[in-house]
């Protein structure tokens, strides 16, 4: 076997080489007293971190050209403490439209009736009593059972906005009636506590939810221009935001440049290709950012303010 003759290899010079990676986009020590947009402007301009720099910036300026910032977002979101921040951006007009699943309302409800969510599901499903707390079931189906032509959104916000609630301020549903932001209500018959119990109606829960889809495709086809996010929803508002998205684009209107954001601990499937991926393949930008909703959204949340 003939060796091969190494010394004849090309070179070039380390300085004609383009790279991916420069010294001036690295991070710089935090300084003790520093403030929160010294830390931010710190960060290294790279991966993750450059990308929520990215995306706090195109919120901002999507604002700033009279553009929306759409939150879509799981119910994980409210249990781990997220609905004072978000309100917080919808009351300083940084998020113009709020779109929850079924499990949103749930929680925020529970939230503004008694100040605590969440059962201990393991326990209570020995013995049947998982997803049986009575006003939840009862208050929720009724509101939806008269749901107007705003859907299960504003029938719900409107409930808790007008009732007698003590912590009615930390409730996403009640912010969106009393600031006028619209929020939609998107379900799978079935996957919810109040779909067990006798107060529900199949075909009113169906229609109201029929309205809300029509209200977020109404919402999206303004999106040109605009942001919008996917906060810890896995399928069902990444499935809904890609109906909209062609349903839309089947109408002639225009979704071209527009930016998409999954934000998640774990990167699943249907929001990387749903959100991410496949909206902006004509233009735009996606960006993925991994992390804990309870760290990394008040992270982007502060940006954004001090970037304002």
């Amino acid at each position: 076997m003939k060796e091969l003759d190494i010394s004849k290899l090309r070179t070039y010079s380390l300085k004609d080489r383009a790279s991916k990676v420069q010294i001036d986009d690295f991070s710089r020590p935090h300084r003790k007293g520093a403030s929160f947009k010294e830390f931010f402007s710190s960060l290294p301009k790279i991966l993750a971190a450059k990308g929520i720099q990215d995306v706090a910036a195109a919120v901002v300026q999507a604002r700033k050209d009279n553009k929306p910032v759409m939150l879509g977002m799981g119910a994980h979101s409210i249990k781990v403490g997220l609905s004072p921040v978000i309100i917080d951006l919808m009351e300083s007009g940084m998020i113009t439209s709020l779109s929850l699943n079924g499990a949103g309302i749930i929680h925020d409800f529970e939230l503004a009736f008694i100040g605590q969510t969440s059962e201990d599901v393991d326990k209570e499903i020995l013995s049947g009593a998982f997803g049986m707390a009575e006003e939840t079931g009862a208050m929720l189906n009724q509101a939806i059972r008269s749901a107007s032509a705003g859907g299960i959104g504003e029938a719900v916000g409107k409930l808790i906005d007008d009732g007698a609630f003590p912590y009615k301020e930390k409730s996403l549903l009640a912010a969106g009636a009393r600031l006028g932001i619209p929020v939609t209500v998107h379900i799978a018959i079935g996957t919810d506590i109040i779909h067990m119990h006798p107060s529900f109606d199949g075909q009113a829960t169906g229609a109201a939810a029929q309205k809300d889809f029509v209200r977020f495709c109404s919402l999206v086809s303004e999106l040109e221009g605009g942001v919008y996010i996917n906060l810890g929803s896995a399928v069902l508002l990444p499935e809904i935001f890609l109906k909209a998205v062609t349903l839309c684009r089947n109408l002639g209107h225009t979704l071209q440049h527009f930016t998409t954001v999954n934000m998640d601990f774990i990167q699943h499937y249907r929001p990387s290709t749903n959100v991410v991926r496949r909206p902006t393949l004509e233009g735009g930008r996606g960006f993925a950012i991994t992390g804990h909703h309870e760290i990394m959204f008040p992270l982007l949340a502060a940006a954004i303010k001090d970037l304002d």
